[in-house]
């Protein structure tokens, strides 16, 4: 009988994200879920409201073979998919706006070694179909001993 349970366990992510020169690192601890043949990356985002006090970002990267989809529930909403040669629709919302938002993905790599993971991709961000900005991502998940 397989297995169909999922799979747990915990995990270091390295997320650098590259816009206009600028590169910004966030490294937390999370959990990985194995369902099947796709990949759920789940951690917490430290970070500041508008007005001073921590809010708390809930962030999943949902990975399959050739997209990957960032979730973000909390102090923000958001949703975000990349896949090689594909625009693709996403939304951002905060206490204060939101917007419709797409993602142009030219490249999107992913590789897997057992239970570490390297993700690299490039894409034109566009708000309300207008151009916002090119971004190069790097994302790499390593199981914690």
């Amino acid at each position: 009988m397989p297995d169909n349970q999922p799979h747990k366990y915990g995990v270091s992510i390295t997320l650098a994200s590259r816009h206009d020169g600028e590169t910004s690192v966030l490294s937390v601890g999370g959990e990985a879920v194995q369902k099947g043949k796709q990949l759920y990356i789940r951690f917490e985002e430290p970070g500041q409201g508008p007005q001073g006090p921590e809010v708390s970002v809930r962030t999943t990267i949902k990975i399959l073979e050739d997209e990957l989809r960032i979730i973000r529930h909390g102090g923000v909403e958001s949703e975000q998919s990349f896949q090689s040669g594909r625009r693709l629709p996403g939304f951002y919302r905060s206490p204060y706006t939101q917007f419709n938002l797409s993602t142009e993905t030219s490249t999107l790599g992913i590789s897997r070694q057992g239970r570490s993971l390297t993700a690299a991709w490039e894409y034109e961000l566009y708000v309300y179909d207008e151009p916002s900005g090119q971004f190069a991502i790097s994302l790499h998940i390593q199981e914690e001993p």
